[in-house]
C-alpha cells in the first residue's frame, strides 16, 4: 500500500489572523458600566491557582534583567515575543537563552547568519520563517529606531511578524506602559468560557476590546500572563480541569461539568 500523505498544517502568524493591525489602531471603547457577576472572586481564585506558576516567571525575569541594559532588555522582550507565537514556553525559554548567550541584541543578530540564527533559535514554532523575520525587524530597528524598539501599538504592528497581541504585552513588558490588553487564544478562549465579556466575541481582538470595556486597569498587565498559564495548566482547550478548578461553581462551564464514572474495575483472571 502506498503510505499516506501528511496534511499539511498552514501557519497562523498575527500578521494573519483577523484582528488586524489597524483594528489595533482604533480608540479604546468607553468603560460600561455592566461587568460579569462575581468576577472578582473568579479572579482571586485563578490568582490562587497560578501563584506557584507566576512565581517560577517572575523569578526567571528577575534573575535574567540585571544583566542588560534597558534598551537590551526591551529588544529580548520583542524577540521573546516573536519566538513565542505556535511555541511552548520551555521551547522559547530555551531559545532565548542560546540567543542570549551567542549576544542577542540587533547589530549581533544582523552579523549573524540566517543557518546560524535558525540553529540557535530551533525547534520553534516555524523557525525558518521566524528567521527571515528577526532579519528583517532588526534593520528597521537600526535604521529607524536606533537599535531601539518602537514605542506604540501602531509602530509596533508596523513590524513584519508582529500583530495587536504581541505590541499590546510588548509595550506592558518593554515599556511599562499598558494602553492595551494582549489577547492570545488562551485568553480569547477563557473570557468566552466565564462569560467575561458583555457579547460573544468571534476573534481575540473583539475579545480585546470586550475586556478592556470593564476591567480595570490595573489589572491589564496582569491578566494576560494569568488567563495563559491557567489556560495551559487548567483550563485546557480540550478536556478542562474543571474538577480541579476553584472556579467550577461559578463558571458558566464548569456548572456542566459532573463527576466522571468510576473505571470498571479488571477482572482477575
Amino acid at each position: 500500500m502506498p503510505a499516506k500523505k501528511r496534511k499539511t498544517v498552514k501557519p497562523e502568524y498575527e500578521t494573519d489572523d483577523s484582528s488586524s493591525s489597524s483594528e489595533a489602531k482604533e480608540k479604546h471603547p468607553e468603560k460600561s458600566s455592566w461587568s460579569p457577576p462575581h468576577w472578582e472572586k473568579v479572579y482571586e481564585n485563578i490568582r490562587t491557582m497560578q501563584a506557584e506558576y507566576n512565581a517560577m516567571r517572575q523569578k526567571a525575569r528577575k534573575s535574567n534583567k540585571s544583566k542588560y541594559s534597558a534598551k537590551d532588555q526591551r529588544f529580548h522582550i520583542l524577540i521573546s515575543l516573536m519566538l513565542s507565537s505556535q511555541t511552548k514556553d520551555t521551547v522559547t525559554g530555551a531559545a532565548m537563552e542560546r540567543l542570549k548567550e551567542h549576544g542577542c541584541t540587533v547589530q549581533k543578530l544582523l552579523d549573524t547568519s540566517d543557518k546560524k540564527l535558525g540553529q540557535l533559535i530551533y525547534p520553534v514554532g516555524f523557525w525558518r520563517t521566524k528567521v527571515k523575520y528577526i532579519k528583517e525587524v532588526c534593520k528597521v530597528l537600526k535604521e529607524e529606531y536606533d537599535s531601539d524598539i518602537p514605542r506604540t501599538v501602531e509602530e509596533l504592528c508596523n513590524l513584519k511578524g508582529v500583530g495587536p497581541k504581541m505590541a499590546y504585552l510588548c509595550m506592558c513588558h518593554a515599556w511599562n506602559d499598558c494602553v492595551g490588553i494582549g489577547v492570545d487564544t488562551h485568553v480569547h478562549r477563557i473570557v468566552a468560557r466565564l462569560g467575561w465579556t458583555q457579547n460573544e466575541c468571534k476573534t481575540p481582538e473583539h475579545t480585546r476590546k470586550g475586556l478592556e470595556a470593564w476591567l480595570p486597569k490595573d489589572r491589564w498587565k496582569e491578566v494576560n500572563t494569568l488567563l495563559v498559564g491557567f489556560g495551559k495548566e487548567i483550563c485546557l482547550p480540550i478536556g478542562p480541569k474543571c474538577g480541579e478548578c476553584l472556579n467550577r461553581k461559578l463558571c458558566p462551564e464548569g456548572r456542566k461539568w459532573t463527576t466522571p464514572p468510576p473505571s470498571p474495575k479488571k477482572k482477575k483472571s
